[in-house]
């Protein structure tokens, strides 16, 4: 569900002092625990580190992302891949697809 257009975009005040005391030029991360501050145009440019509840995932901001939140580019969840006997099999025949692929380029 979506933020009121009344309300406006939530944007965290301490991340924007943030913005406000660095440079562009500089490559300094800025960690954030905010995954719900909206992106805005001010941003961009900037790498933040966000919080998924283990450690900081580093998000490189673009203009694609402006209007989307910060948390959704920091996954909390790890997809390790779904099991059983044909996954296995998959993974094994593309194994040896690679390795004969290297050995014709060789």
């Amino acid at each position: 569900m979506t933020r009121s257009l009344k309300k406006g975009p939530y944007i965290d005040e301490k991340l924007l002092k943030k913005l406000k005391k660095m440079d562009n030029n500089d490559k300094k991360i800025i960690k954030t625990f905010s995954r719900d501050c909206s992106i805005t145009p001010e941003m961009i440019g900037f790498t933040f580190g966000v919080y998924n509840g283990k450690d900081f995932i580093n998000v490189f901001i673009t203009e694609e992302m402006v209007g989307h939140k910060l948390g959704e580019f920091s996954l909390t969840k790890k997809f390790v891949r779904h099991g059983g006997k044909m996954q296995k099999e998959l993974e094994q025949k593309a194994k040896q697809q690679e390795t004969e692929k290297l050995k014709t380029e060789k």
